[in-house]
C-alpha cells in the first residue's frame, strides 16, 4: 500500500483546520463513525508514538432561541439512544463551564463531556505513523498526473515526482482522498466529484483572563460562532452568511502550504456574534486571522466510496469535518475495499448519490454548496426543503401540477408536489380549519399543510393521482438477464411474462441494499422500478455485479418515462370508460401488468400499490405525459378524483406498513428482521447474494424486529430517531413515524427485542416529553389486503 501526497503531508487544509471533535451528529451512522473515531484518538499516542494533541475537555451547544432549545431537546433523547453522555443543562450551569460567556438570552445548553480537540497536524502525523508501522509506505511531493482506467475498471496511476520525472504504479484500487483536490483527481478517472472550495475563517487570541487549558469547546449556533482554548486564548470562528467560494476553476497547483488573505468585512457578523457570547472578545488582541478553504458537498454530506470506475474509490468532500471523522471514515472505507461493502449504511455519504447527469453541472453544485455554508448553523426542520438551483429537473406536467397550486420539493433534482394547497380547502372533509385541527405538535407542525391529510383521505375514500415520474425506471435486458436478477435478488424473479415481484437485493450479511419491484416484460427482459433518491445508488448495485460476457444490459429509462400513480376504490372506474381492454378483477389482477391503451395514449399498467388501494401505476413515454395526466384527471373528476403528493403517499404507506429504504429498512437489517421474509424464496434454485447469512440468520433467530407502534396522543408525531423504552430501558430508536389520517393515529416504526410482543407497551421521547405507545399488530389498514386485490 503507498500514500503519495502532491506535497508534504496536511498542507492542503489539514494544516489550516480547527480541530474541534463533536460526536453527534444527525445520523445513526454518522453518530457512531464520530464515536469511533473518538475512541481511537484517545489511543493514538500509544498505539503510534506520536502525540496527536488529544484534549477531553468537553462541549457546550448553546440555545439562544425557543427553536433551537427544541432542537437541544430532541439531541439529548437521541444522545440516549448511543449511550453518550449528553446532558441538558441551564444557562447558568453552562457558564459554570465556561465563565467567560454572557447567559444573555440563553435558554438552555447540552454538555458532552467525552468532545475534545486535537492537533490536526499532530493528529495525520500519528495516523501516517501508525501506517508505516504496518507496512504502508509514504511518498510526499508526489502528484498524481493520471489514473489508469481499463473497461470501466482502475488499473493503476501515473505519478510525477519532485524531479519532474513519472512513473506508472499498477493497483487494483485507487482511493482518491484528495480533499478540495479530490475533483481534479477524479477528472482523472473520468469521474464527477461534486466539491466546492469554500474559504473559512477563524482567529487566536492572545492570553485572556479565565481562559484554561480544561475550557470546554463552545457552540452557539444562533449567534453562528465556536470557540476553543488556544494557549491561555481562544481560539474563535464561525459559519456566515455570505459564504466565498474559492477557486472554482481549479485549485492553483502551487496552492501548498498556503492560506488566503484575511477577508475582515466577511469577518464582521463571526465577530459580533463572537462578542454577544463572549465580552472579553471585544478588547482581546487578536494575534492570527486563518483564512482557508475547505472542500464543501452540496448536501454537507461526506463522498465517500467506490465510484463508477470499479476499484477508484473516494473519501474528501468533508465539509470541514474531516478531522473529527477521520477515525470511523478510515475504518470505513477500509471495509469497503476490503469486504466489498461497508460495516454502516452509508448510503447518505455514498458517492452514488450523485450519479445524475445534473450534479456534472459546476452551477448547479456551487449553488447548493454555497446555500449549505450559508445556512449551516440554522436550525433544519424535517422535510425542509432547499431552494437553490431549482427548477431544474420537471416532469412533462409540471405546468399542470403548478396550475393545480402543487406545493413543490426536490429530490435528485426533480421538482414533485409534496400536496396541492388548494385541495385544503375540499368540503368533503370539512375544509380548512377541520383539517387544520390535525396539524402535529411542535417540529413535525412545520412544512406541513392540510392538504395533506386532503389528500389522503381523498385517496382512500374516492381515488387519488399521483406523478411518481421522478420515479428510478431501470431496464434489463439480455439473454443473462433472468439468471443475473436471480442471483441479485432474494426472491424469484424466474415468473411468467406479465408478473411483478417484490424483493429486495441483498448484501453478504443478508441486509438490504436495495428494495424494489421486477416486472418480467420478456423472456430477456425485466423492467425495476425503485425510489427517486436511490436510483442511481440501485443502478451501481447492479452494475458492480454485471457479468463480464455482455449478456446483461442495464438501461436507466427514468427521464424517458412518466409514472403515475392512481389508486382509490374508484381507480377503476375511472379507467375502464377510457379503455377497450378488459381492467376487471379476473382478466387483470394483482402484482400483473400488461400493455394498455388509455384514451389516446399508449401505456404499460403495473397493477400494485404504495398507498394499500385498488389501482395502477401507468408508465408512458415522456411526451405523451400530458396526454395521459389530462386524460386520466378528466375521467376522474366525476369520481371525486384529487390530485395527490408525496407527503399524502408517505402517509398511507405508513397505515398499510409499506417499508422506506433507508430509514426502516438498510443495508444493516435483515428482511426478516424487517418483516419482509413473505419475499423471500430461500428454497429457490438459485444461490443469491446473502442467502448463506439469511439462513444462518433464521435459524439463530432475530436479533430484533420492526415494529408498529400506536402512541396515545394522536398530536405527538414522531420524526424519526427517537429514543423508544420498554420497561424504564431505551431498547431502539424511531426508523420513521407520521400520522395516519384515514386510521386517526400517530404512528412509528422501531427495531425493538424479539421480546416487544403485540400489546407490549412503552414510550418514546418526542422532545423531551416521554409518550406512552402500544406494540400493534400491522398493518393497520386494510389487513386482509381486500381492497388492494379487489
Amino acid at each position: 500500500m503507498i500514500l503519495v501526497d502532491r506535497a508534504e503531508l496536511t498542507s492542503g487544509s489539514t494544516f489550516h483546520s480547527a480541530g474541534l471533535v463533536g460526536q453527534l451528529r444527525g445520523s445513526v451512522t454518522l453518530t457512531t463513525m464520530m464515536m469511533y473515531g473518538t475512541a481511537l484518538y484517545r489511543r493514538l499516542r500509544d498505539e503510534t508514538g506520536v502525540d496527536p494533541s488529544w484534549h477531553e475537555v468537553g462541549s457546550l451547544r448553546l440555545a439562544s432561541s425557543k427553536e433551537r432549545l427544541e432542537e437541544l431537546r430532541r439531541q439529548a433523547g437521541w444522545a440516549r439512544t448511543f449511550g453518550l453522555p449528553l446532558e441538558l443543562i441551564t444557562a447558568s450551569e453552562a457558564r459554570d463551564r465556561f465563565p467567560l460567556m454572557s447567559t444573555d438570552g440563553v435558554l438552555g445548553a447540552v454538555w458532552l463531556p467525552t468532545d475534545g480537540w486535537l492537533d490536526p497536524s499532530g493528529l495525520a502525523m500519528a495516523l501516517a505513523a501508525g501506517a508505516r508501522q504496518k507496512g504502508v509506505t509514504v511518498r510526499t511531493h508526489t502528484r498524481v498526473v493520471g489514473v489508469g482506467v481499463e473497461r470501466g475498471r482502475a488499473t493503476g496511476v501515473t505519478l510525477e515526482l519532485r524531479d519532474g520525472s513519472r512513473e506508472t504504479i499498477a493497483a487494483d484500487v485507487v482511493v482518491n482522498a484528495g480533499g478540495m483536490f479530490a475533483p481534479e483527481i477524479g477528472r482523472l478517472a473520468g469521474v464527477t466529484i461534486p466539491i466546492i472550495p469554500m474559504a473559512h475563517q477563524y482567529l487566536f487570541t492572545e492570553a485572556i483572563d479565565g481562559v484554561h487549558a480544561g475550557l470546554p469547546q463552545l457552540r452557539d449556533p444562533d449567534n453562528l460562532v465556536y470557540f476553543r482554548e488556544e494557549v491561555g486564548g481562544l481560539c474563535m470562528g464561525g459559519y456566515e452568511r455570505n459564504p466565498a467560494p474559492w477557486s472554482l476553476d481549479g485549485v492553483p497547483p502551487d496552492f501548498n502550504g498556503k492560506l488566503l488573505a484575511p477577508d475582515l468585512p466577511r469577518f464582521e457578523e463571526i465577530m459580533a456574534g463572537a462578542i454577544r457570547r463572549v465580552p472579553a472578545m471585544a478588547d482581546a488582541r487578536v494575534t492570527r486571522i486563518i483564512n482557508g478553504p475547505e472542500g464543501f458537498t452540496a448536501d454537507n454530506e461526506f463522498i465517500l466510496g467506490e465510484s463508477e470506475v470499479r476499484g477508484f474509490f473516494v473519501a474528501a468532500g468533508f465539509c470541514a469535518h474531516g478531522i473529527a471523522g477521520a477515525g470511523g471514515i478510515g475504518r470505513q472505507v477500509a471495509s469497503w475495499i476490503v469486504d466489498g461493502e461497508p460495516e454502516l449504511d452509508l448510503w447518505h455519504m455514498d458517492i452514488r448519490r450523485f450519479g445524475g447527469q445534473h450534479w456534472r453541472s459546476r452551477e448547479w453544485t456551487l449553488a447548493r454548496t454555497t446555500e449549505v455554508y450559508a445556512t449551516y448553523y440554522d436550525i433544519h426542520y424535517p422535510n425542509e426543503e432547499r431552494q437553490a438551483g431549482r427548477p431544474l429537473r420537471m416532469a412533462p406536467t409540471y405546468d399542470r401540477l403548478r396550475a393545480l397550486g402543487a406545493a413543490f420539493g426536490e429530490k435528485s433534482g426533480w421538482e414533485r408536489p409534496n400536496w396541492f394547497e388548494p385541495n385544503a380547502d375540499d368540503p368533503r372533509f370539512g375544509g380548512r380549519s377541520a383539517l387544520d385541527a390535525l396539524r402535529p405538535r411542535g417540529w413535525a407542525g412545520e412544512h406541513w399543510s392540510p392538504a395533506i391529510a386532503a389528500e389522503a383521505l381523498a385517496t382512500r375514500e374516492a381515488a387519488g393521482l399521483f406523478d411518481e415520474t421522478s420515479f428510478a425506471k431501470i431496464e434489463v435486458v439480455g439473454p443473462g438477464a433472468c439468471a443475473f436478477l436471480d442471483r441479485m435478488a432474494a426472491n424469484e424473479v424466474d415468473v411468467p411474462v406479465g408478473r411483478i415481484v417484490y424483493t429486495s437485493l441483498l448484501n453478504r450479511r443478508g441486509g438490504i441494499e436495495a428494495d424494489l419491484t421486477i416486472t418480467r416484460i420478456a423472456p430477456d427482459r425485466y423492467f425495476l422500478v425503485t425510489g427517486t433518491a436511490v436510483g442511481q445508488h440501485d443502478l451501481a448495485w447492479l452494475r458492480s455485479h454485471l457479468p463480464d460476457d455482455g449478456s446483461v444490459q442495464l438501461n436507466d429509462l427514468t427521464s424517458g418515462r412518466v409514472c403515475f400513480g392512481l389508486w382509490g376504490p374508484r381507480a377503476r372506474d375511472i379507467l375502464a370508460p377510457l379503455s377497450t381492454d378488459d381492467l376487471s378483477n379476473g382478466a387483470f389482477t394483482y402484482l400483473t401488468t400488461r400493455p394498455i391503451t388509455l384514451g389516446r395514449v399508449p401505456v404499460l399498467a403495473l397493477r400494485v400499490t404504495y398507498v394499500g388501494e385498488l389501482g395502477w401505476e401507468l408508465y408512458a413515454h415522456a411526451e405523451f405525459g400530458v396526454a395521459l395526466w389530462d386524460t386520466v384527471m378528466a375521467a376522474g373528476r366525476e369520481h371525486g378524483l384529487m390530485a395527490g403528493g408525496y407527503r399524502a403517499i408517505d402517509a398511507l404507506r405508513l397505515e398499510k406498513g409499506y417499508r422506506v429504504w433507508s430509514t426502516d429498512i438498510t443495508p444493516d437489517e435483515t428482511p426478516f428482521e424487517a418483516g419482509l421474509g413473505f419475499a423471500v424464496a430461500l428454497d429457490k434454485a438459485v444461490d443469491f447474494i446473502g442467502r448463506d447469512a439469511l439462513i444462518a440468520a433464521k435459524a439463530a433467530g432475530p436479533r430484533k424486529r420492526l415494529r408498529c407502534l400506536v402512541l396515545d396522543d394522536p398530536r405527538s408525531v414522531c420524526l424519526g430517531n427517537e429514543p423508544v423504552r420498554i420497561g424504564g430501558e431505551i431498547l431502539g430508536r424511531v426508523t420513521s413515524g407520521g400520522y395516519g389520517y384515514a386510521v386517526d393515529r400517530s404512528i412509528a416504526y422501531a427495531y425493538l427485542p424479539p421480546d416487544a410482543v403485540i400489546g407490549s407497551r412503552g414510550e418514546i421521547d418526542v422532545f423531551g416529553e416521554w409518550i406512552g405507545f402500544e406494540v400493534v399488530r400491522e398493518p393497520l389498514w386494510d389487513p386482509s389486503n381486500e381492497r388492494i386485490k379487489a
